[in-house]
């Protein structure tokens, strides 16, 4: 799978394809450690090596179960991502409950907000000794939408520090916004950002304010979500689709139905076209999909291997259900 350099730190290659390891974390339903472990193995024998986890994932879980399917591979043939601001508190009196923010795991620990230099020295300590890998790649800020004077001021520099001392190889913030993500770009020293949900085939915010920005500024973006956490994940969406995480509204359901219909003429699918479209702006690197079983790597690499008629984006440009790009 072709391998794309990170533009400031040309160390850095993601493959176009990563792999999302919130599933890893038990996200909405439990895993097995054989089954996830055999998602990797998937991911891995189709050429994806770019892996990406989080310490809010399963309360660490992703990681520990990321790291052990990793361990026994040639470390420097694999890019590995984690994130910073939620640090893991052990929460002892609540570990009779499961987790309230979606992970069926117990609610051994909680998060608490840090952006502080202090939080994320603490937090990148904890991801690598739940991972057990010897360095982590890339360092996120992980949902700084209420703590942008911290994370901007104190987490940026911190990570700026590890990366010129070779501790750790790129830096940069993870949102569901692309507002913010912007001002990371224009305003910070990072090398890429990762955008969940803003720059879709459904929902094309992106393009004017943080993709315009990552080209000027030479920031790579590499782009999670691309499914809008549902909606554009099968061929026709279901009545009862996800949209943001919550149930689609019938505008919005209509909307991809007609997409889908247009992409079924042009002979291809709303998921394998989902995929490809994020890939047609310069300033994406890689696209992250979540993935937690085998046949889910599996599917995610046949469509992402999936050939799309160029005239596709211009005839939904035309239905007025795709932007033009400025």
């Amino acid at each position: 799978m072709k391998s794309v350099a990170v533009p400031r730190r040309p160390a850095v290659l993601l493959t176009a394809l990563g792999f999302g390891a919130s599933q890893g974390g038990n996200l909405y339903r439990a895993r097995s450690d054989e089954e996830f472990a055999a998602a990797v193995d998937a991911a891995w024998d189709n050429g994806i090596r770019y892996f990406d986890t989080a310490p809010h994932y399963g309360l660490g879980l992703s990681e520990r179960r990321l790291g052990a399917a990793l361990r026994s591979r040639p470390r420097d043939d694999y890019v590995v991502s984690t994130k910073v601001g939620r640090l893991l508190v052990p929460s002892p009196e609540t570990a009779h409950l499961t987790d309230p923010e979606g992970f069926e795991v117990a609610a051994d620990h909680r998060r608490a907000w840090d952006f502080s230099r202090d939080g994320v020295l603490r937090s990148l300590e904890g991801s690598l000794e739940r991972t057990g890998l010897d360095r982590i790649d890339v360092v996120y800020l992980h949902d700084p939408d209420d703590h942008w004077q911290q994370a901007a001021t104190e987490a940026v520099p911190a990570l700026v520090e590890l990366r010129d001392q070779g501790v750790i190889r790129a830096i940069g913030a993870g949102m569901n916004q692309s507002p913010m993500l912007t001002r990371f770009v224009r305003e910070t020293d990072i090398d890429l950002v990762m955008c969940a949900g803003r720059f879709t085939l459904l929902e094309q915010g992106a393009l004017r304010d943080l993709l315009p920005a990552a080209v000027e500024r030479d920031v790579a973006v590499v782009v999670a979500g691309v499914y809008n956490s549902g909606l554009l994940a099968r061929d026709r969406p279901a009545a009862n689709a996800t949209y943001n995480y919550r149930q689609a509204p019938a505008d919005l359901l209509d909307r991809t139905i007609h997409i889908a219909q247009i992409c079924e003429s042009y002979g291809t699918t709303l998921p394998e076209a989902a995929l490809a479209y994020v890939r047609t702006h310069a300033a994406v690197a890689a696209t992250v999909v979540g993935l937690g079983t085998a046949s889910q790597a599996h599917e995610t690499i046949r469509r992402s291997n999936a050939e799309i008629p160029a005239d596709l984006w211009p005839a939904l440009e035309s239905a007025g259900l795709l932007h033009q790009r400025l």
